[in-house]
């Protein structure tokens, strides 16, 4: 089932670089960040199972 986009709040910056490294070094595409984006929220995003998009944000 492709979802497309999918957001997980984490709680804080560090959490944030902390699981973003923890996926790339697993092997999945990082495609932006970590961030902060123009509206204000830090963020990054990958690529995950089946070609979803996953947002990881505080």
């Amino acid at each position: 089932m492709k979802i497309e986009h999918i957001a997980f709040s984490l709680g804080s910056k560090e959490r944030v670089d902390e699981l973003t490294a923890q996926m790339k070094q697993d092997g999945y595409e990082v495609i932006s960040g970590p961030r902060t984006t123009g509206d204000g929220y830090y963020e990054s995003c990958i690529i995950g199972v089946e070609g979803n998009q996953i947002e990881i944000t505080i």
